[in-house]
């Protein structure tokens, strides 16, 4: 009999996650049945989502939604051969019996030498995340002007270097001059730390004195004020998150948008990348794609130990990562 550990949700988070928010339990799995499967996980996820959706998707005792990439340990079904690699949903545990039904193999052809994590990156979710609010939300289009916020983070980095694939003029804000930089490397052509400019307005002005024909927002809060009054006329904007409030315990306001939204006309959406899941395939493909011709690069956040989710969790909505945040088993 396998012994499973779990990460368990003792009390809806209050503010921002504490460590006493979090249980470690140990479980006995049942062997598989017919058509399922036993999984050991290799890499697990940690991502800003986790945060709002542990509220509204989950209740006290659950264990911690979440993705993982996991070898199959155990088969009895033909789908998922013992040794194959999966994408499985079954949140922050070491071990799952599947019926298989949330599972999705690991692309076929993956590159001996690139890491499976990417798959809960890059080339996962928040990829697919980047390339759908790009081309589905906001169809941007060669020459325009693209600004993204949380820009060194797993979806942002990604965001930058499709705009830069497409001939697009991007402006991303970080929080740190080491981020700043490292969205530099990237290729982003202006880049600032929105914690020690004086101004965001003036930042925004300053990077891109045309103002932005698109805006991939993944803050929320001031940030969100700011560049409303820097879009251009028709611009889009894209509300992929608001990650500047989610540890809220009361909701903040802002000045109302309207007028703004108004006069220059703006459209703005939110989406999740779930409502193309039928494009997966292919777009799993063109990411791939790029990484292999070296026009989509990566940096990931590797914290080790399972024990150690919760602290990679929080440290992650402190913005201690550059690039995707994983724990490897």
């Amino acid at each position: 009999m396998v012994q499973a550990k779990t990460w368990t949700l003792v009390k809806h988070f209050d503010g921002f996650p504490t460590d006493s928010d979090f249980e470690l339990k140990v479980e006995d799995l049942p062997e598989p049945k017919d058509g399922e499967v036993l999984l050991e996980a290799v890499f697990l996820s940690v991502d800003p989502y986790m945060r709002p959706f542990s509220r509204v998707r989950m209740k006290e005792g659950d264990v911690m939604i979440g993705t993982q990439v996991a070898k199959v340990l155990q088969s009895k079904n033909p789908a998922f051969p013992v040794g194959s690699h999966v994408i499985g949903r079954g949140g922050w545990r070491t071990h799952t019996v599947s019926d298989g039904a949330d599972l999705t193999p690991i692309m076929p052809d993956w590159p001996q030498d690139l890491s499976l994590s990417l798959a809960l990156g890059t080339v996962g979710m928040p990829g697919l995340t980047a390339l759908y609010g790009i081309e589905e939300v906001l169809g941007l289009q060669k020459g325009e002007t693209l600004l993204v916020n949380a820009a060194a983070g797993a979806v942002g980095t990604v965001v930058g270097q499709i705009a830069k694939i497409k001939g697009c003029k991007v402006v991303g804000s970080a929080g740190s001059d080491a981020k700043v930089a490292y969205l530099k490397e990237l290729g982003f052509d202006e880049a600032f730390n929105y914690k020690t400019v004086g101004s965001l307005d003036e930042a925004l002005k300053k990077a891109s004195p045309e103002g932005y024909d698109c805006f991939f927002e993944n803050v929320g809060g001031p940030f969100w004020t700011a560049a409303t009054q820097q879009m251009k006329n028709f611009g889009r904007i894209a509300v992929c998150g608001g990650i500047a409030t989610y540890n809220d315990t009361t909701p903040k306001t802002c000045p109302y948008p309207h007028l703004t939204m108004i006069f220059k006309q703006l459209k703005v959406e939110g989406f999740m990348q779930s409502r193309w899941e039928h494009k997966h395939p292919e777009s799993l493909k063109r990411l791939m794609g790029w990484v292999k011709e070296g026009k989509l690069k990566y940096r990931e956040h590797v914290t080790k130990g399972f024990e150690n989710m919760p602290a990679a969790f929080m440290g992650l909505l402190r913005g201690e990562n550059t690039g995707k945040a994983v724990i490897a088993v």
